[in-house]
C-alpha cells in the first residue's frame, strides 16, 4: 500500500524513490512486523487470559506438559494480523504471487482458528476432525494452483510465470531456459497442469501440517519457520534481481521469476512477527501460537515453495517438519499393523522428552538442525 501511494512520486519526491529497492522495504517490512508484535502482544496475552482462551492437554501426554495447561492459545492470531499488515503495506500490490502467498495463509489461518476455537469452547484436544481440515486445506489450494496452473496472462499471471510454471526444479541440477535447452536439441520436461495442481497442493497442505506437528514445545516451530522464511527471502530475491544487465538467476541456474522478488517482503514480515512471538513464546511460553498459527505459517512457506519452484529443495529446507510429518505417519502405520510402537512416542520431539532430554536441549538442538539444513539449500545454488 505505500509502495503503491508513494512510489508514483518517486520523481517529485526523491526519499520516495528509495521504494523500488526490494531489500529497503524488506528491512521495513520486517520492522513493522517486529514493532506490531512486540508492541501488541502483551495487550493480547492479557485479552487471552481474561477470556479464559487457554492451552488444553492431553491427559494421557507428557506428565511435564499438564502444567502447560491454562496458558494462552491463539496467539497465531496476532502473527496472522501482524504478518499481513506489514505485507500489504511494504509489497507491491499489482504483484500477483504476493496474494496467492498471502491468500493461502489467510485461508488456512481461518482453519486454523476454527480448529482452535472448538478445542477450547468443548475444553478437550480433539477439535476440528482431521479430515475437515484437509478438505478445506486442499478446496483452497486446488482453486488457487488452478488459477496458478490453468491461468493466463489475462487473468493477472506475470509472463515469466508463464514461461516456466510447468517445469520442475531440482536441487544441485541446473534449471535452464527453454532456448538453452532448444539450441542444445533438447525438449524440457512439463507436467500436465492437473498433476502439477496436485503436486503443489501436496506441498502446501504437507508443509502446512508439517508446521502444525511440529508445534508442540515453546519455540519448536517458530525458530525453523523464521530460518526457512529467511532462506525463501534470499532465493525469491535472486529468483527476480538483475545485477549489471544480468540475472542472477541465470548466472546461478535457477527459475528466473522477476516476480517472485516481491515475495522476500512476505518472508521478511514472517521474520518480524516471528522475532516478536519467539519473545513471549520461549521456555517457559507465556503464549502458544495454535493450529491458527501454525497452519497458516506452514500453508505461507508450502506457497513460497510453488511460487518460487522449490517444491523439492523445500524437503531439504523443511527437514524439521518432513522429520515430524514421517515420524507420526510411520508410528499410525507400524501401530495399526503391527500393535507395537517405533518411538516412545510421536511426533518425534516427544519421543526425545520420553528420552529424558529436557524441553529446553530438544528445542535448541532441533533449531540448530534447520540452520544446518537451511545452510544445505542455500549451498545448492552453487552446487549445480
Amino acid at each position: 500500500m505505500i509502495y503503491y501511494l508513494l512510489y508514483p512520486y518517486a520523481e517529485e519526491w526523491h526519499l520516495a524513490n528509495v521504494l523500488r529497492y526490494v531489500p529497503f522495504r524488506v528491512l521495513c517490512a520486517t520492522m513493522t512486523a517486529m514493532l506490531l508484535s512486540f508492541g501488541l502482544y502483551p495487550w493480547f496475552i492479557r485479552s487471552l487470559q481474561k477470556k479464559q482462551i487457554g492451552q488444553v492437554v492431553r491427559q494421557e501426554g507428557l506428565e511435564s506438559h499438564l502444567s502447560k495447561a491454562g496458558t494462552p492459545t491463539m496467539g497465531g492470531a496476532l502473527m496472522l494480523l501482524a504478518l499481513v499488515l506489514s505485507t500489504v503495506l511494504w509489497a507491491d500490490p499489482s504483484n500477483a504471487m504476493v496474494w496467492v502467498v498471502t491468500a493461502i495463509t489467510s485461508a488456512f489461518g481461518v482453519v486454523g482458528y476454527i480448529d482452535d476455537a472448538a478445542k477450547v469452547r468443548k475444553k478437550d484436544t480433539g477439535g476440528l476432525a482431521g479430515r475437515y481440515k484437509l478438505l478445506f486445506q486442499f478446496s483452497v489450494c486446488f482453486a488457487i494452483c488452478g488459477w496458478l496452473f490453468y491461468g493466463n496472462a489475462d487473468m493477472g499471471l506475470p509472463a515469466d510465470w508463464l514461461e516456466i510454471r510447468h517445469r520442475l526444479a531440482f536441487p544441485f541440477v541446473k534449471f535452464e531456459t527453454v532456448e538453452a535447452l532448444t539450441a542444445r536439441g533438447e525438449t524440457p520436461f512439463e507436467m500436465p497442469p492437473w498433476l502439477y495442481v496436485l503436486f503443489a497442493s501436496f506441498v502446501i497442505v504437507g508443509t502446512s501440517n508439517g508446521v502444525n506437528l511440529t508445534d508442540g514445545l515453546d519455540g519448536l516451530a517458530i525458530g525453523p519457520v523464521m530460518i526457512n522464511a529467511a532462506v525463501y527471502a534470499v532465493l525469491a530475491y535472486l529468483a527476480g534481481v538483475v545485477l549489471f544487465e544480468r540475472s542472477m538467476a541465470d548466472y546461478l541456474f535457477i527459475p528466473h521469476l522477476t516476480s517472485a522478488s516481491e515475495l522476500s517482503i512476505y518472508c521478511a514480515s514472517v521474520v518480524g512477527v516471528g522475532f516478536g512471538f519467539l519473545w513471549f513464546n520461549t521456555y517457559p511460553a507465556q503464549v502458544f501460537m495454535g493450529d491458527v498459527g501454525s497452519l497458516a505459517l506452514g500453508g505461507g512457506l508450502g506457497a513460497l515453495a510453488v511460487c518460487t519452484k522449490n517444491e523439492f529443495l523445500s524437503v531439504v529446507l523443511g527437514g524439521i517438519f518432513f522429520l515430524e510429518s514421517i515420524s507420526v505417519i510411520l508410528q499410525v502405520g507400524y501401530f495399526k499393523t503391527t500393535g507395537k510402537r517405533i518411538f516412545l512416542m510421536a511426533p518425534i520431539h516427544h519421543h526425545f522428552e520420553k528420552k529424558g532430554w529436557p524441553e529446553p536441549k530438544v528445542i535448541v538442538r532441533f533449531w540448530i538442525i534447520s540452520i544446518m539444513l537451511a545452510v544445505a539449500a542455500l549451498a545448492t545454488l552453487k552446487l549445480r
